[in-house]
C-alpha cells in the first residue's frame, strides 16, 4: 500500500511474524522472545542488565470499557522497565475524564508517554498539555481540534456499524450485546469479548459531543495506530486524523481493540515512543 508520509508502516502484525517485526523495529526497542517482549540493541547490555530508563507510560481507556482492558499491554511494558499507569475514566463527562487523568500524570515521576484509545484520543488531546507529557500514542482514537465539533466531522465518513447499537437510559449509553460482541470487540475470542461486555463502562449521554479546548497533538509528538477492519470508528476517519495531526503512523489489519488482539505491535509503538520521548 502506498505510503502517505515518511513515518507510516504497513500492517507490523507480530502474532504472525515476530522475526520480521525485529528486523523492523526501531533501534533499541522491541525485540521479540519466546518469552515475550524484551529491549534490546544491536551490540548492547541485554534488557536485565542495562539500566531501566526514567519513562512511564500512562493508559487511558474509551467508552464501553476499563481500565483492565489494557491488560494484555501492561505486563508487556512492564517487562521492558517502563512504570504503566492504566487510567480508570468515570466516562461522566469529559471533564471528569480529563480530571482522572491529569491526577494520575501528577503522580509520574518521569517523562511520560500518554496513549489514548478511541474516545480516550479526546481526554489525551485535552489532558496532553501536562507539564509531564512528552508524547501521545492515539490508537483508533478520536484526535479532535480545539473547539472541534467531533461528531460533525465523524458524519463526513462512513457510518460504523457499532453506533447503530448504542442505547440510552437515565442519561447513560451503553452498546447492545450484539454490537459488543461484533462491532466493537470483533476480532477478539469470545469468552474475553463477553467478559468485557460484563464490564461495560456506561457513558454519559452528552459524552461524544463535548468540545476539547486544548489540542495536544498540535504541540507534542504524536502517533497513531489505525485499524482497518474497525467496526466502531471507520479507518477512513482514521486515516484522515492521522494525517491531520502528521502522526507517525502504524496501520494494523485489526478490530477496534487492537490492544487485546495485537498487543505486541500496539506495544512495541508505545515503546518507540518511550524512547524517542
Amino acid at each position: 500500500m502506498k505510503r502517505t508520509d515518511p513515518h507510516h508502516r504497513e500492517n507490523p502484525d507480530t502474532t504472525k511474524s515476530p522475526a520480521r517485526l525485529t528486523r523492523r523495529s526501531f533501534a533499541g526497542i522491541a525485540a521479540l522472545s519466546a518469552t515475550g517482549l524484551a529491549l534490546a540493541a544491536p551490540g548492547s547490555a541485554s534488557a536485565a542488565t542495562r539500566p531501566a530508563p526514567r519513562r512511564s507510560v500512562v493508559l487511558v481507556h474509551g467508552a464501553y470499557a476499563d481500565g483492565s482492558c489494557w491488560a494484555e499491554v501492561i505486563p508487556r511494558l512492564q517487562a521492558a522497565g517502563i512504570t504503566v499507569t492504566s487510567v480508570q475514566n468515570p466516562l461522566t463527562s469529559l471533564a471528569d475524564d480529563v480530571a482522572a487523568t491529569r491526577r494520575e500524570l501528577d503522580l509520574q515521576s518521569g517523562r511520560t508517554v500518554l496513549v489514548g484509545h478511541s474516545y480516550g484520543g479526546s481526554v489525551i488531546s485535552q489532558a496532553g498539555d501536562h507539564p509531564a507529557v512528552d508524547s501521545l500514542v492515539y490508537l483508533s482514537a478520536r484526535a479532535p481540534m480545539a473547539g472541534e465539533d467531533y461528531p460533525a466531522l465523524t458524519a463526513r465518513f462512513p457510518a460504523a456499524p457499532a453506533g447503530a447499537g448504542l442505547v440510552y437510559q437515565n442519561g447513560f449509553g451503553h452498546l447492545t450485546e450484539d454490537a459488543f460482541l461484533n462491532d466493537f470487540a470483533n476480532g477478539v475470542p469470545t469468552a474475553r469479548a463477553r467478559a468485557l461486555y460484563a464490564a461495560q463502562g456506561r457513558v454519559a449521554q452528552d459524552l461524544f459531543s463535548t468540545k476539547t479546548t486544548v489540542a495536544a497533538w498540535e504541540t507534542k509528538p504524536s502517533s497513531y495506530v489505525i485499524t482497518t477492519a474497525d467496526r466502531t470508528t471507520a479507518p477512513e476517519l482514521q486515516r484522515f486524523v492521522a494525517a491531520r495531526m502528521k502522526a507517525r503512523t502504524t496501520v494494523i489489519d485489526s478490530g477496534h481493540l487492537s490492544f487485546i488482539t495485537h498487543p505486541d505491535t500496539v506495544t512495541r509503538v508505545i515503546l518507540e515512543a518511550v524512547y524517542r520521548a
